[in-house]
């Protein structure tokens, strides 16, 4: 019994740490970090207004040398959701870099808005980046920034939450995102009641 609450206990830790640190896309040739306000990826419960600005910010990193690193914004959908207010690419544009050294480091930034092309629904941010060591060793990196629900209203300037997580309760840096000893104490909590009624039952 004990065997099985220990092993129980450290299933829920490596699940906890498993969940915070999938805010990075990472492979062996590099990382990639991406933000939503300010908020790190993968952001859900965002809303936004038609013409509503939101910042995004994309990290990448290369672990190794490499020929060709690129990356670009991408909407899933047809309708093109969103423009692009300032920026080094409009979405479904690609961005280059050639000849990067391992160790290598770039931000990118976007001011981005809802055009009001779709309305009412979700329309993801996704993020893709392609690192090339040499022409035929490739590999990819690809997932949601954000899942924003885009409402059939004009943003008036105000100010509003994009998302319904508390900006002070996310962390910027993203590589070193760990839970926190009260979500484990709850977590653990919670497991131990459930198998000490199971054993006294």
């Amino acid at each position: 019994m004990k065997n099985k609450i220990i092993k129980t206990a450290l299933s829920i830790i490596v699940f906890c740490i498993i969940i915070q640190s999938c805010t990075a896309g990472e492979n062996e040739y590099g990382i990639v970090k991406s933000w939503y306000d300010n908020q790190p990826a993968t952001v859900e419960g965002a809303k936004l207004k038609i013409n509503e600005p939101v910042e995004i910010k994309v990290e990448v990193t290369s672990k190794v040398d490499a020929s060709f690193i690129g990356l670009m914004l991408k909407e899933p959908g047809v309708t093109k959701s969103f423009d692009v207010i300032s920026g080094p690419s409009d979405f479904g544009e690609w961005i280059s870099k050639d000849d990067i050294k391992s160790g290598w480091v770039k931000t990118y930034t976007w001011t981005i808005c809802p055009n009001g092309n779709w309305i009412d629904g979700n329309a993801p941010i996704n993020i893709i980046v392609q690192f090339s060591k040499e022409i035929d060793d490739v590999l990819f990196i690809r997932y949601s920034i954000a899942n924003p629900h885009i409402f059939d209203e004009q943003y008036s300037g105000s100010s509003s939450s994009h998302a319904t997580t508390d900006p002070s309760s996310t962390n910027q840096s993203q590589s070193n995102s760990s839970p926190s000893f009260g979500i484990i104490a709850a977590l653990l909590s919670v497991a131990l009641v459930v198998m000490w009624r199971q054993k006294n039952i």
